[in-house]
């Protein structure tokens, strides 16, 4: 049997995921609001708000231009790494190369030509963007790959998913802090200028993210527990093989879903708290933080709770309460409660779901590819891997894409009908998600 992490290793594995999602999540959160912000905002328009065919805005089309190139490369570094003889192991060497490119083009992303509404921005995002993604691609991919290769049994996948997704939910705060973080660049470097301050909190936020990145490197040797050997199937075939097992399906479609569901709430965050609420853009942070640390406390429920009666259960049950919650949204503001009341009953609904989707759906993978290792004597975890996060980083996409068009349709202040929309949309996706994940045949 492999050796296994010691808590240490495991916790800098986990760091690795601190620095993904906090500059992923960044370019979710912050995109739609720096380049078309509310009229409230004090930050001017960057990108014109044009719109083609009736519904599709300049910016959607930008997001998924970006998706579409990581598309393309996802499945390649996805082969390249399971295929890799390097002596330093099959993943480690890719993630090293990747950090710095990833750190750099999350600042630029945030570094218009221009500073007032132009096409130019427009094509340096669509750039900067598409590096960006490459970029970050080149980590993640072998990083989740990982997973399945220094974890024995799955109660150590449920484990280190777990701190796994501890990392990822400690990103989503840290992004959702960054208008709390421009406000202490305002208030202590005396910079006046809002658009300048938010560019300062995002490079403070890179740095920190690429050291983040870097523990896995710096802690853990993958030759010393990783004993998977390079795989020999072209890459091709190793896509098409991964969508001939039918679970995998089931689990692909409710994962996208679920996270252009996601991507739609964070990219929503900062409207839906100053627009539909009123109030200040510094609280969304504090709202997130919130429901992150509430999601803690169930996090020994769903380990404890989905080695007892199996991981489906928990998964269909965080699917029904985000429809819920969703509904919400769509009324958010008209609720016969004051606006904080309704901001931390939305938060605090969403912790369950954010706890359980967080650290099953990475567990249940990585059983999955580890059972199709051992049916077809092939290690292409990595292939897996990339499938799902080709899917996750779509849905991402497909999720800003959405909130900036259903902004053509109100945004502001007494105009909120697209904010409200996207209520409706998230109700819909999350309903695929569970009836779809409901065919998951799961093995006791």
């Amino acid at each position: 049997m492999n050796k296994t992490l010691s808590p240490k290793q495991e916790i800098a594995y986990a760091a690795g995921m601190i620095g993904w999602s906090t500059m992923t999540n960044i370019i979710i959160v912050m995109l739609p609001y720096f380049y078309l912000p509310p009229s409230n905002a004090g930050l001017p328009p960057l990108v014109p708000q044009l719109v083609l065919l009736g519904a599709f805005n300049i910016l959607s089309i930008i997001a998924a231009s970006g998706r579409l190139v990581d598309a393309i490369y996802d499945p390649f570094i996805a082969s390249k790494s399971d295929a890799s003889i390097n002596k330093n192991g099959r993943r480690m060497p890719f993630m090293k190369w990747a950090i710095v490119p990833a750190m750099l083009f999350c600042g630029l992303v945030f570094y218009p030509i221009q500073k007032t509404e132009s096409l130019h921005n427009a094509w340096w995002l669509t750039i900067t963007l598409c590096l960006f993604f490459i970029s970050v691609t080149t980590y993640i991919i072998p990083y989740n790959a990982l997973l399945a290769e220094v974890t024995n049994t799955p109660k150590q996948k449920v484990k280190l998913s777990s701190y796994q997704q501890v990392g990822f939910v400690i990103g989503i705060i840290l992004s959702a802090c960054t208008n709390n973080f421009a406000d202490l660049v305002e208030a202590h470097f005396h910079v006046a200028n809002r658009s300048e301050a938010i560019q300062t909190a995002i490079w403070g936020l890179c740095a920190l993210s690429g050291l983040m990145m870097l523990l896995p490197i710096f802690f853990i040797n993958e030759k010393e527990f990783s004993v998977a050997k390079p795989t020999h199937v072209p890459l091709w075939p190793a896509i098409k093989s991964t969508f001939k097992n039918s679970n995998f399906k089931y689990y692909l479609i409710s994962d996208f879903a679920f996270y252009t569901a996601l991507s739609i709430i964070s990219s929503g965050l900062l409207f839906f708290c100053t627009v539909l609420l009123g109030l200040p853009e510094s609280e969304g942070g504090k709202f997130m933080g919130a429901m992150v640390m509430a999601s803690l406390l169930f996090y020994p429920l769903v380990n404890f709770g989905s080695a007892k009666i199996g991981k489906k259960p928990f998964v269909l049950l965080a699917f029904g309460v985000l429809c819920l919650i969703f509904v919400t949204i769509f009324f958010l503001g008209k609720l016969p409660f004051g606006p904080y009341t309704q901001i931390y009953m939305l938060v605090l609904s969403a912790s369950f779901p954010l706890a359980a989707l967080g650290i099953l759906p990475t567990a249940i993978l990585a059983d999955i590819a580890q059972k199709d290792t051992l049916k077809t004597g092939e290690n292409h975890e990595g292939m897996f891997f990339a499938v799902k996060y080709l899917f996750v980083k779509l849905g991402q996409t497909l999720g800003i894409a959405i909130f900036a068009m259903l902004t053509v349709y109100g945004k502001d202040p007494g105009n909120d009908y697209g904010l409200r929309l996207n209520g409706v949309v998230g109700f819909g996706l999350c309903l695929i998600a569970l009836l779809v994940f409901s065919r998951f045949k799961e093995e006791k």
